[in-house]
């Protein structure tokens, strides 16, 4: 018996009452209005009833209509499912215009992106400073698709020893915009550049290849009498000393410092995790000094870094508190230094390793986390930083005679 078509051209074009209506071997029009017309090819695989729209009746006339009713039942007698092949088909389309996004364009498209968003204006530039050295020349110009875990190697390979922490920021990089490429249906496949499971298996941790680099400290005892020198000089490098020896943060942390981080009615500093080393938000308590020294910045406050640049809109550079160092004749240490010497006076004077460590902003074990509650951890610290204020702002000539307490006494007192 011959299989027959039940429409025409005329029908097709004339009817208007709403509902499906069979022309043949599964094509219906879907009618839903005078002016709303479609194709709709419904067929059955794996027992399963599927329906696959063909387009607006208005492009596509009848016979058209059937020639693609008829590809896709040929589909069907090979076992294929015409809308997962019409899905395939769709993603090989996709990934053919893909080829012509290089990773230099999905870098530049996820920084754009993402800008808005990075409270730090420095973490751009940063981002765009390390792929140009380190990324572009390799695979820059390099379709997203066509970056393997070969090609990823040939990137960090030459960094991964010798600049430990910069290859990470890199491969964390490159993760990140191969895997928003991804999101878009621009890469297929495991994100070559992952870690976890995948990288850790061809190269060493950073920590286990960190070079130690040992900043140049001052004893503590020497700090009260470098404090009251530092105390008796001006200028926006001074106070920046005073404040990060107060606070014993790194000086990146203190230069970058924005009004908006600090809440000066309850002394504490807030610093984003996307300005912390280890990318976690941290807590400064702030002794009576570090607040006046904040209070004084506040008269010549400057738009929004605390403390501020020659440059418009700009933070004040590191060379800056060089520059103070060489002043004072101490060539002999350097600003980051200063951490260290908050150590050994946290050490001498009893407070646990995990409160100091912590102080920090180093990385505390699990166990250490479970110990202590975060609230009582801050007060802890807040104790330890008011004691280390009020020894830093001491007088010099009652520096040597301080006696180390016991941990006891550090902690409960």
């Amino acid at each position: 018996m011959a299989k027959i078509d039940l429409l025409s051209a005329a029908k097709v074009k004339n009817l208007k009452v709403p509902g499906d209506y069979l022309d043949g071997r599964g094509l219906y029009l879907q009618v839903r209005s005078e002016s709303s017309k479609s194709w709709l090819l419904k067929y059955s695989m794996e027992k399963r009833a599927r329906e696959m729209g063909l387009g607006p009746a208005a492009d596509i006339p009848l016979a058209t209509a059937r020639e693609l009713r008829d590809r896709h039942r040929a589909l069907l007698k090979q076992g294929i499912d015409p809308l997962e092949h019409k899905e395939a088909e769709k993603s090989a389309k996709a990934l053919e215009r893909a080829k012509a996004i290089t990773f230099k364009d999905a870098c530049a498209r996820y920084i754009a992106a993402n800008r808005s968003g990075w409270k730090n204006i420095k973490h751009a530039a940063q981002w765009e400073a390390t792929l140009k050295a380190y990324a572009y020349p390799i695979i820059g110009a390099l379709p997203v698709q066509a970056i393997d875990t070969a090609l990823v190697m040939a990137v960090l390979d030459p960094i991964w020893s010798t600049k430990p922490e910069t290859a990470s920021r890199v491969r964390g990089r490159i993760e990140s915009v191969i895997g928003a490429a991804k999101a878009r249906g621009e890469f297929k496949g495991e994100n070559p550049a992952t870690w976890k499971g995948h990288l850790d298996k061809l190269l060493p941790k950073t920590s286990k290849v960190r070079k130690v680099e040992n900043h140049a400290a001052l004893p503590y005892a020497d700090l009260p009498a470098f404090m009251a020198d530092l105390r008796t000089r001006e200028g926006i490098a001074a106070a920046a000393m005073e404040f990060l020896i107060l606070t014993a943060a790194r000086t990146g942390e203190v230069l970058g410092a924005t009004w908006d981080e600090f809440d000066l009615r309850k002394s504490v500093w807030t610093i984003p995790g996307e300005r912390m080393k280890n990318g976690k938000e941290h807590q400064v308590p702030l002794g009576p000094p570090a607040v006046a020294a904040l209070e004084r910045m506040s008269k010549i406050a400057n738009g929004e870094y605390v403390f501020f640049g020659q440059s418009s809109g700009r933070s004040l550079s590191n060379m800056a508190l060089l520059v103070l160092l060489r002043r004072m004749k101490r060539d002999d240490i350097t600003s980051h230094g200063f951490r260290s010497t908050f150590r050994d006076w946290a050490a001498e004077r009893g407070y646990q390793d995990p409160v100091a460590e912590a102080a920090l902003a180093h990385s505390v074990s699990d166990a250490v986390v479970a110990a202590y509650k975060r609230t009582t951890f801050f007060e802890m610290r807040k104790k330890m930083m008011d004691d280390w204020a009020a020894f830093a702002t001491s007088d010099p000539a009652a520096a040597n005679n301080v006696v180390p307490l016991r941990a006891s006494d550090a902690i409960h007192s």
